[in-house]
């Protein structure tokens, strides 16, 4: 009997995935748009790419499992505009209802027609706080500086994950 126990000890051993993918939800950006002509088209556009953007530079960057929050469960969660990038405990709870280990909260400010801010915080779903604060300016509305501004967060954002995760391994070569 011992020895059945021993063999089932050691096939559980090697059969169970010990580092399993992190699992991270990124929420759908926020636009808060401060310019003259607010909303415009173009922009509400141009910010609702930018999750499926940072969904694949994350995914490029390493070993990521990528969690769907619907946005209806996104919406029924906030109670108004920056709501979830200012309460990580609430943005967490939505992140635990669908599985994930991360959420990534953003908004998209812009103040001028020159210029516009993405902001992200990285919630550490299991502890319910903030796991990082990032920030980068993007200068322009071309399509390739909104992708070098998401292809920094999502190197930052991987960073911070392998960092506080203690693991180095889910970095693609």
């Amino acid at each position: 009997m011992k020895i059945i126990g021993l063999i089932l000890l050691v096939y559980l051993a090697f059969s169970y995935p010990v580092n399993a993918a992190p699992r991270i939800a990124v929420l759908n950006f926020e636009l808060v748009d401060d310019t003259l002509l607010p909303n415009a088209p173009e922009e509400l556009t141009r910010t609702a790419s930018m999750k499926p953007l940072l969904e694949q530079a994350i995914s490029k960057l390493g070993d990521y499992e990528i969690v769907q929050i619907s946005a209806n469960d996104q919406n029924a969660a906030t109670a108004g505009v920056g709501y979830l990038l200012n309460f990580n405990d609430v943005a967490a709870k939505l992140g635990k209802q669908s599985g994930a280990d991360w959420l990534v909260v953003g908004q998209h400010s812009k103040h001028s027609f020159l210029y516009s801010y993405l902001m992200v915080h990285l919630v550490n779903v299991k502890a319910q706080k903030l796991a990082g604060d990032f920030s980068t300016e993007l200068k322009g509305t071309n399509p390739k500086v909104t992708q070098r501004g998401i292809n920094w967060l999502a190197k930052k954002l991987t960073a911070r994950i392998e960092q506080l995760s203690g693991s180095a391994s889910t970095t693609k070569p």
